[in-house]
């Protein structure tokens, strides 16, 4: 299991590093019950990653080969790199021209409710977080591991993709009002350079995924 955990682990890193859902997460902070609606955005957003990353390993291990490391495996890693890769570099070329979605713009009033709809919807229907947790789930499902294995992996993978979203409800849980400050500049920082970190990621993660499936079929 030792060695999935290692390969799903920059993937699931890829996700925690992008300012997409971080940026709400502090939003939300500022809402009239920031703790339950920070709270449940953190719970719809887990629950979205790990059902996506979970549905891509229950498809990979349907149709696992007996090969020792399936071929298909290795060039869905290739097609998933590629198109990776592609997004990347057009999101660096657009970086200039973004700026704040509407829904990201309406969340000063946002419930509780509401919140977890968000984070289920955005880590869900966006296709680069899609992307990232489909390449997880695939790499995790073609492995050859049991049942709780495969759980407990896609656990762990979902725990570290979340871990950047968690965070900002972690520290206004434990320092309440006196957080807001810091995450107020932190979410500015964000929404500035917001483009070009998810472009460097998406690249990265990119690269990596094509590196490793043609390891795999050299081998």
């Amino acid at each position: 299991m030792g060695p999935v955990v290692l390969e799903v682990a920059p993937i699931a890193l890829g996700i925690a590093a992008s300012p997409f859902p971080v940026i709400p997460a502090i939003l939300l902070l500022f809402t009239p019950r920031p703790r339950a609606t920070g709270g449940l955005f953190l719970v719809g957003w887990a629950a979205g990653i790990l059902v996506a990353c979970g549905l891509f390993a229950v498809l990979a291990t349907v149709i696992e080969l007996t090969e020792e490391t399936p071929r298909w495996a290795s060039w869905t890693k290739v097609g998933l790199g590629t198109l990776l890769v592609v997004l990347g570099v057009q999101q660096w070329r657009g970086r200039q021209k973004q700026s704040d979605p509407a829904w990201m713009q309406a969340l000063a009033d946002a419930t509780p409710a509401a919140a977890l709809r968000l984070g289920l919807l955005l880590s869900t229907a966006n296709p680069k977080i899609l992307l990232l947790a489909a390449a997880g789930g695939l790499a995790i499902g073609s492995a050859g591991l049991t049942t709780a294995q495969v759980l407990g992996v896609a656990a762990a993978f979902t725990a570290v993709a979340s871990c950047t979203v968690a965070l900002p409800w972690l520290l206004y849980s434990l320092r309440g009002d006196r957080i807001l400050t810091p995450l107020g500049k932190a979410r500015d920082w964000l929404r500035a350079h917001n483009a070009a970190v998810v472009a460097l990621v998406l690249a990265v993660i990119g690269v990596l995924l094509v590196a490793d499936g043609l390891g795999g079929l050299s081998g």
